[in-house]
């Protein structure tokens, strides 16, 4: 790999939309090579989003349901079908250039589990692949799913981890498309609560270590979108 910076920054709780806006801006200014990789790491609100092949029917939450939860739902442009972010779930969206890695995206896919795996073991759990289904899985329970993006060779979107998640809200869908498997938690595994910054921790350090980079530089949200917002400034008084 010929860039081996990864920048990361913990952008807390932020609403999808938003966070969705901020991918597609360093996206572009990844494939343009005016940033590093970016690893981002975060919580949303109550969120169902829709990939490219979705299937409108496994949306089984009806309008009084979804404004019950505050439930938000988006038709996005990742892979897969149906699934829930909300609080108390690490989500995980690297933008990382694959030219500089391994132009394969399913081994991509399994590097983002063995991401949460490691992650996991740690943990002292034992999980696994399912040879059907993307994700990472404790027999037919699912713990993590993921959904990518991949144009110019450079990632969106990536994985949802269940750690101290709501797991009653998956209920107003039916997850990924998949009928006859559940879906669990680290927290309900390890009957108790998990503290989230430390796993945070241990997935960036996961991370870190099988994309193969030397040196991680930290940026805090604020700093992040300080500098998009200057050089955009700058673009329009130019």
């Amino acid at each position: 790999m010929n860039n081996k910076i990864l920048t990361y920054c913990d952008l807390g709780f932020i609403d999808y939309k938003e966070a969705w806006d901020l991918q597609q801006e360093i996206h572009s200014k990844r494939v343009a090579n005016e940033a590093d990789d970016f690893l981002f790491l975060l919580e949303h609100p109550n969120t169902y989003t829709l990939g490219k092949t979705a299937h409108k029917e496994n949306l089984v939450g009806s309008e009084d349901y979804l404004k019950q939860n505050q439930i938000s739902v988006y038709d996005i442009d990742r892979g897969g079908d149906i699934t829930y972010h909300g609080p108390g779930q690490i989500v995980g969206y690297p933008i990382i250039d694959l030219n500089n890695w391994f132009k394969d995206t399913h081994k991509y896919l399994r590097a983002l589990e063995e991401v949460i795996i490691k992650t996991c073991e740690n943990y002292g759990l034992q999980c696994g692949r399912n040879e059907k289904h993307t994700g990472v899985w404790i027999d037919d329970r699912k713990i993590a799913a993921i959904g990518i993006k991949v144009s110019r060779w450079v990632t969106m979107h990536g994985f949802a981890f269940n750690i101290n998640t709501d797991l009653n809200l998956f209920k107003g869908i039916i997850p990924c498309g998949i009928q006859d498997k559940s879906v669990t938690s680290l927290s309900k595994e390890l009957k108790k609560e998990i503290d989230t910054n430390e796993v945070k921790e241990i997935l960036l350090r996961n991370f870190f270590t099988l994309f193969s980079y030397e040196k991680i530089r930290a940026i805090q949200k604020v700093e992040l979108y300080n500098q998009i917002y200057q050089s955009h400034f700058e673009k329009v008084v130019q």
